[in-house]
């Protein structure tokens, strides 16, 4: 190793990323914590993302991260829009870090120009079940899918994969493993320490999170109308913002089709505190994604010891402990039958596993 890399440490990273600050999601909450921390230790931090509401300003300091917000109809035009910004920010900057998906190419395409590596990272990989999800037409299946195959012969300097799962996939789907490091998302368990559940007299299921295709809500309505005809004095919380604004009217008229409009208690975009204290008033969260990278969603209930329906996809079996009850099939018939074990407390229980937040912090900073 030369002398220059050993003591080489870049300091100027440019962080290209579809959504950003103040975007709800567990890709988002990874790279706000990241980011912050990092300009609390000294790393000058740009953030270039779209300004998914025209509310908030194209240009603006958060916390010590400077962001730059592109116009742009949608993420999708970001990927073309926001190119001309990323090279200019990128001639500035030491390295470039950027996440799949509509990030990654503009990401590439100015490392590329200017000669500055760039890490990816990766959440998921899909592959064949971009083709088998919920709420999008043969078009975007396939759209999707291809352009996943594009992202992945991409020269990126670094693979990251947020968890086990998701390393294995990208090493099936043909990265090598010595460009791949792994390092876990994390929360800081310090801002859990002071909840304690309070589940209520009436047995209640919670889904909170963001609207994506592969959450498994087109498994969860009809379960929980199914379930409704078992035990009608049951409830059901579902915390969802209302954006992206086709997805969410979609779940709205499968709601109103199975009849759910006076059992389902709606909550948008709550503070974070409110939030917690209406997980933590539930008799269990249900996560029924087809596949997670890791799911945020996921390690903070069990930070919370809310018990979990789990889908057990993807990376679910690796970050669910506690109190919790795993699908053995993804059907309505199956988390109709899991909504009825929780509802008589048949819980599978293991050791909580921690994530802690300092751990992420730490990796991120010895791999830049």
């Amino acid at each position: 190793m030369s002398k220059r890399s050993k003591s080489y440490s870049p300091k100027k990273i440019l962080f290209v990323l579809e959504h950003f600050y103040p975007y709800i999601g567990g890709a988002e909450k990874l790279f706000y914590v990241l980011t912050t921390a990092l300009a609390k230790r000294g790393y000058e931090i740009t953030v270039i993302t779209t300004r998914f509401d025209k509310k908030l300003r194209k240009e603006e300091i958060h916390e010590g991260v400077k962001i730059i917000r592109i116009n742009c109809f949608n993420r999708f035009t970001f990927t073309f829009l926001s190119l001309p910004e990323v090279v200019r920010y990128a001639r500035g900057c030491d390295l470039i870090h950027t996440t799949t998906y509509n990030a990654a190419l503009p990401a590439s395409i100015a490392g590329k120009l200017t000669g500055k590596p760039v890490f990816v990272t990766f959440h998921e990989v899909w592959g064949e079940l971009w083709k088998r999800l919920p709420f999008t037409s043969f078009f975007q299946k396939n759209a999707f899918y291809y352009f996943e195959k594009i992202l992945l012969k991409l020269p990126f300097h670094k693979f990251i994969a947020v968890s086990e799962f998701t390393k294995r996939e990208l090493i099936k789907h043909g990265i090598s493993e010595s460009k791949i490091a792994r390092i876990y998302n994390g929360i800081e368990y310090d801002d859990f320490k002071d909840y304690t559940p309070s589940p209520p007299s009436t047995f209640t299921f919670t889904y909170f999170g963001r609207l994506g295709i592969s959450k498994g809500l087109d498994l969860l309505i009809p379960a929980a109308a199914a379930f409704r005809r078992l035990f009608p004095h049951s409830k059901f919380k579902l915390i969802i913002p209302k954006q992206p604004k086709p997805l969410y009217n979609t779940i709205i008229n499968l709601i109103e089709k199975h009849g759910l409009g006076d059992y389902i208690k709606f909550h948008h975009n709550l503070p974070r505190k409110v939030l917690r204290q209406k997980i933590l008033n539930s008799s269990c969260v249900v996560i029924s994604s087809y596949s997670e990278g890791f799911c945020f969603a996921a390690a903070e209930t069990v930070a919370l010891r809310v018990p979990i329906i789990s889908s057990h996809q993807g990376a679910l079996a690796e970050v669910v402990s506690g109190k919790f009850i795993a699908l053995e099939e993804m059907t309505v018939e199956e988390l109709t039958r899991a909504l009825k074990a929780a509802y008589f407390q048949k819980w599978t229980e293991k050791p909580i596993r921690y994530f802690h937040l300092s751990d992420t912090i730490d990796a991120y900073t010895d791999l830049y």
